[in-house]
């Protein structure tokens, strides 16, 4: 079960996870025996009845269940217990992989948790930013349900749930949020979460869109880089307006590009591709997807770029 292809994460991965999250599964455990006790622990620490899982296997359990969306009842034969034990493992130990937030590239120990902690870092570190919406196909909501068209995607034309994904230039995950239904438009989404005032807090953050966002690419005309327009007349305009069009957009495509090999990788966890349970759980499981994708973009090494400006090495004689 702690194979990668099965849970998604290396074994030094898994390790460290487990590290992590072990100190926080207990404060919470400990916190729930407080408040239904309403007194202070009267026992020593172990006494009264075992966990039938470890830490470790729920951990395990969990990440399996994120890769693969092996049902409770199958991971409840494979670890010889009953399913609603791997409900209550999945169910303590999820919300804890959600909150850990996004790994930052070359700073051990530091995560983004939000909007604004991404244009800080963007804005101390230099970091140009990459944003694109993704959506995630979920089940139809029940007939005559209030709101159930709001879930109806205008460019899949399936019941979606979206979100944005927020990458550096070179394809790592920084952040991942701003859940609407699939009929809001990607930018109408992210202006609502506040990216315009964060813009003008941040002047010097710059940004790679798509078409979608082409309302904040106008706005901040400095700071945010959408695709060209298309020229006026293109069949009749000159041959070198036509090739320099195609020449920008293609830049600015391959530039922006990294932000969708970042939600590719994201893509590759089952419940990502096609989300079947309900949807008020897809937000948690999503940023728990994608804190663990972050965690691996983050240990790929920073391509530094060379610079093409000439230099004068050695000064001559008039």
């Amino acid at each position: 079960m702690s194979h990668p292809a099965l849970c998604g994460v290396s074994l030094q991965h898994l390790g460290d996870l487990i590290e992590e999250l072990a100190p926080r599964w207990q404060a919470r455990c400990e916190s729930g025996r407080h408040n239904r006790r309403q007194a202070v622990r009267r026992r020593p620490a172990g006494a009264g009845p075992k966990y039938e899982l470890v830490f470790a296997d729920r951990v395990l359990a969990t990440l399996v269940h994120l890769r693969t969306s092996l049902t409770h009842e199958a991971l409840a034969v494979l670890y010889e217990v009953s399913s609603s034990t791997i409900g209550r493992a999945i169910t303590e130990i999820r919300p804890l992989l959600a909150a850990r937030g996004f790994a930052v590239p070359d700073r051990p120990g530091l995560r983004l948790r939000t909007l604004e902690d991404v244009f800080a870092y963007a804005e101390a570190e230099g970091v140009g930013l990459c944003i694109d919406g993704t959506e995630t196909q979920v089940r139809r909501p029940q007939a005559h349900r209030p709101g159930r068209r709001a879930f109806v995607s205008g460019k899949r034309k399936q019941n979606t749930i979206k979100a944005t994904t927020i990458s550096d230039r070179q394809g790592r995950t920084l952040w991942s949020g701003a859940f609407r239904p699939g009929r809001i438009h990607d930018q109408t989404a992210m202006r609502t979460e506040g990216i315009a005032e964060l813009l003008r807090r941040h002047p010097t953050v710059k940004a790679e869109v798509d078409e979608g966002y082409r309302g904040l690419a106008n706005e901040f005309p400095n700071q945010v880089s959408a695709p060209p327009r298309k020229p006026k007349d293109i069949d009749n305009a000159p041959l070198t307006e036509r090739y320099g069009w195609r020449e920008m957009r293609r830049r600015q495509s391959s530039r922006r590009i990294r932000v969708e090999h970042a939600n590719a990788e994201m893509r590759q966890w089952r419940p990502l591709q096609r989300y079947t349970g309900r949807r008020d759980s897809y937000h948690e499981i999503h940023q728990a997807v994608a804190g663990l994708v972050s965690d691996r973009a983050a240990k790929r090494a920073t391509r530094r770029r060379t610079s093409t400006e000439l230099v004068l090495t050695r000064t001559t004689a008039c």
